[in-house]
């Protein structure tokens, strides 16, 4: 199956892959972020956006949104969702806007979709040229030597009489700068199963390597990952919010 497939051949499943996302949740805790942490702009980019979930709320909170994906079938179900918005094809790592923002959110660990280190400093310096003065950049991510390989999260649903089943986990070799999400797919109807299995080559670093890439363009905090609460890392989890004020 191709690296792709999920948001491509299978992006008509992606909605329920992620049913078990408390969107708004984590729309709102980034919003009250934004809040105690930005300039108080309303105009928003979302990278890596997806169906557009996130944006369907920031658009709630009185944001102007806009969304950045590099795949069309997604945009074209986010595009249906949020018509208010406005959405572009390209790629997060490199590119550009006229007009400036004054939030830009990574949400769902996509920042690691860099897929290498140089790849992500295009995205980090790309985010913070389109920034406006004192705009803040929101993300995810897992710190690689906490990765736990045989960790799986999995959840269930139905939809238009099948069952699906939906796995998902980190893996890394323990060296290098490149990790991997592992996808399944299980798909049953009338007793009849189907099965897909991908593998999303990723960006891996430490938080310490993360910070030290963002610390030349921002101003960074690094919170728990619990958007319910606003708590400084405690230095030992595996997932953090990092935001990032510009200079």
């Amino acid at each position: 199956m191709s690296i792709n497939a999920l948001y491509t051949d299978l992006s008509g499943y992606y909605d329920l892959m992620c049913a078990d996302i408390d969107y708004p949740a984590q729309s709102n805790g980034v919003h009250r972020l934004h809040q105690l942490f930005g300039n108080g702009g309303t105009r928003h980019l979302d990278l890596a956006c997806g169906t557009g979930p996130h944006i369907q709320h920031f658009l709630n909170y009185g944001y102007q949104c806009e969304g950045l994906d590099i795949n069309q079938p997604m945009l074209d179900q986010a595009a249906r969702r949020c018509p208010q918005a406005h959405f572009h094809l390209g790629d997060m790592c490199d590119f550009r806007f006229d007009e400036p923002f004054d939030l830009i959110t990574c949400f769902l660990y996509s920042i690691h979709y860099s897929a290498g280190i140089e790849k992500l400093q295009g995205c980090i310096r790309s985010a913070h040229d389109a920034l406006a003065d004192s705009g803040m950049l929101c993300f995810n991510a897992v710190d690689k030597t906490r990765i736990n390989n045989n960790l799986m999260v999995s959840h269930s649903t139905k939809h238009g009489g099948s069952e699906f089943r939906f796995q998902s986990g980190w893996h890394f070799i323990g060296e290098g700068e490149r990790q991997s999400l592992r996808l399944r797919i299980d798909k049953t109807t009338q007793g009849v199963s189907e099965s897909w299995q991908d593998e999303h080559p990723m960006v891996a670093l430490s938080f310490s390597e993360l910070e030290a890439l963002l610390l030349p363009f921002f101003e960074v905090h690094i919170f728990e990952h619990d958007y319910q609460r606003i708590e400084p890392w405690d230095g030992s989890s595996g997932n953090a919010l990092f935001v990032c004020t510009k200079r």
